[in-house]
């Protein structure tokens, strides 16, 4: 049995220029947000409590919980809103086609029948409110024409709702059924979010144009705004209210984030100034923000999720954050607590700690993408989509000087020798090549097209997979490569080979979905049938006792095999994540860290049948 012991999860998706809305549940004290098709549940008290929610058949963009607290409604990018019960697997409620294009903000009614919903659509539906359970229409939604990018229901009878958008509009409707009030063309830029105050005197709108306005929310009358005495110097991306309506959060992409306290008379004035405490580049600009109980909640555009106390501001806040992209390699480092290294395409490395969660970036001096990763105590290899390879020492949390070395060909596969780091193994599409330190010792034409290589820990022999499924062994003799057999069993192209430990074994996966186990000195087939993926195998790694090898395959799937036991008695767990597994290692006998496409690292627990 395979049980999911830690979730490390993915940071919000975030897009320059725009801000996004994320929300939350007073009751029990969580958030939602976005990334990808899934939507993630954080819990403010407890950061390494995470659920998913992945059923979306496109990228989510927003998701709001019910006044009750028992339904979430979730958006995406083509239109449709899913309802469903955050309780018992999220069983799902309704699935309505709302608009036809992206949503980018929904709010439901105090008393939980209707939704309102803007985004982008064809001709005059930019907003549509509906009933939650059978999604009728209430109301008519005239008067804007372009992306409408935030709408909210005033808390307490009578019923308003407010919309606001690209076209520099705040519209006011009455009702319900809702139809069109009056209008107000006081921002100067994009309109970025309206929120109601929680006991529904006051509705504030902020916008690009550096802005904040309040108004009156029973009558639509603008009251007054946020002084510029101290104001924001760059759009303002989100507003939050304080549960007691007397103070609003504001992010903006000035890199602030400043709270304010809200007159009767409904002017604003900078109350506290909050900076985010990070490098100061495009990446710390906020864009998100939410202000729940006794926490602030603020996300910077590189995707970090910053948590203040509402009573103590001046202590530096918990940051929270993750991957965004596709993580395609791990790295366990041999240390106690067990470190975590993962990278994703977007060139971003994350360290993680084994039972703590998230333990920060680790920040390149220059940041290229990533395609092939590998990691020992002190030093990081890496390779992207150009043709230079990578080597960056590392001390502690901090990488040190970067070694490139141009090789002429775009790197497939890199393998370190693991007794002497220094020396490495690069395979290309027509060889491989050889490297000790930032030098090239040698480049071999193979004579076939290369998919996958791997180098023995004390670097004496290699092996090489094809594009035919053919693996070439080969002994290493100095610089130059001899081959001494070919093995075939494969019937796809070779995606990955790994040797044991103890080196007595290794084991290759191909992309017709196939597994193999070999004896290193006999080169007998030790362990087959081992076809129980139903996709292209991605990454496959041992325990270190070399008595277990799993695999991680495209179709969601990891699969734990015993070495001494046949492939049919193997621990399977399913949809492990969400898009394929790209990454995989054990970090002790009974513990197996995975990532994927759904930018989350998980950790699972063994316990051996």
């Amino acid at each position: 049995m395979a049980q999911l012991a830690e979730t490390y999860a993915c940071a919000p998706s975030t897009e320059r220029g725009r801000g996004i809305l994320i929300s939350g549940d007073t009751k029990s004290n969580s958030i939602l947000y976005c990334n990808g098709r899934s939507v993630i549940f954080r819990y403010l008290d407890r950061p390494l409590e995470v659920k998913v929610y992945g059923e979306h058949a496109y990228p989510a963009t927003v998701a709001r919980y019910s006044p009750n607290g028992e339904w979430i409604a979730s958006a995406d990018v083509s239109g449709t809103v899913r309802i469903w019960g955050t309780h018992n697997d999220f069983v799902l409620k309704k699935e309505f086609r709302v608009l036809t294009g992206r949503i980018d903000d929904l709010q439901w009614s105090p008393d939980g029948q209707r939704i309102v919903a803007s985004g982008e659509g064809k001709g005059k539906s930019l907003v549509r409110a509906f009933m939650w359970d059978s999604g009728t229409n209430v109301g008519e939604f005239d008067g804007h024409s372009r992306r409408v990018l935030s709408c909210a229901f005033k808390p307490t009878r009578p019923f308003r709702i407010v919309t606001c958008g690209e076209d520099f509009l705040v519209n006011f409707y009455e009702g319900p059924p809702f139809k069109f009030k009056l209008s107000h063309r006081n921002h100067l830029n994009f309109v970025n979010c309206v929120r109601f105050s929680p006991d529904g005197s006051k509705f504030i709108t902020v916008g690009s144009d550096k802005k904040g306005l309040i108004y009156d929310a029973k009558s639509g009358e603008k009251i007054g705004e946020l002084s510029s005495e101290d104001g924001h110097s760059g759009s303002i991306y989100a507003v939050s209210w304080s549960s007691d309506s007397k103070q609003v959060l504001t992010v903006s992409a000035d890199k602030s984030a400043k709270i304010w306290d809200i007159s009767e008379d409904g002017n604003g004035k900078v109350k506290k100034t909050l900076t985010c405490p990070g490098s100061g580049g495009v990446d710390d600009m906020l864009v998100g923000c939410l202000w729940q109980n006794d926490y602030l909640v603020t996300v910077s555009l590189g995707g970090t999720i910053f948590l203040y106390s509402a009573n103590d501001l001046d202590t530096k806040p918990l940051e929270l954050s993750g991957h965004m992209k596709n993580v395609n390699s791990l790295a366990v480092l041999k240390s106690d607590p067990k470190v975590i290294l993962s990278s994703s395409y977007d060139g971003l490395i994350v360290k993680w700690i084994q039972g703590i969660g998230y333990c920060g970036r680790l920040e390149r001096k220059v940041n290229s993408q990533i395609k092939c990763f590998a990691a020992v105590e002190q030093e990081i290899v890496s390779s992207g989509f150009d043709n230079k390879i990578w080597r960056v020492s590392l001390h502690e949390d901090q990488c040190g000087d970067a070694d490139c070395i141009d090789i002429g060909s775009q790197p497939k596969d890199l393998s370190l020798a693991i007794l002497s780091p220094d020396l490495a193994l690069v395979s290309i599409e027509t060889g491989v090549v050889l490297l000790r330190g930032a030098k090239v010792l040698s480049t071999t034409n193979l004579g076939f097209p290369v998919t996958a290589c791997t180098i023995i820990p004390d670097g004496t022999e290699a092996i090489v997979g094809g594009q035919d499924g053919r693996l070439h062994v080969y002994s290493i003799i100095g610089d130059t490569l001899k081959e001494e057999a070919v093995l075939e069993k494969h019937r796809g192209p070779i995606t990955v080979i790994r040797y044991s430990p103890d080196v007595s074994m290794f084991a290759s996966a191909d992309a017709n979905r196939e597994a193999v186990v070999w004896d290193r000195t006999s080169r007998e087939v030790k362990l087959n049938n081992m076809l129980y993926h139903t996709a292209r195998i991605n990454c496959l790694t041992w325990s270190p006792a070399n008595n277990m090898v799993a695999t991680g395959s495209l179709d969601t799937c990891v699969i734990i095999y015993e070495v001494n036991k046949p492939a049919s008695s193997r621990i399977t767990v399913k949809g492990a994540h969400l898009g394929g597994v790209y990454g995989l290692e054990f970090t002790d006998e009974y513990s197996v860290v995975s990532s994927g496409e759904d930018a989350f690292v998980r950790l699972w627990r063994l316990t051996p049948q």
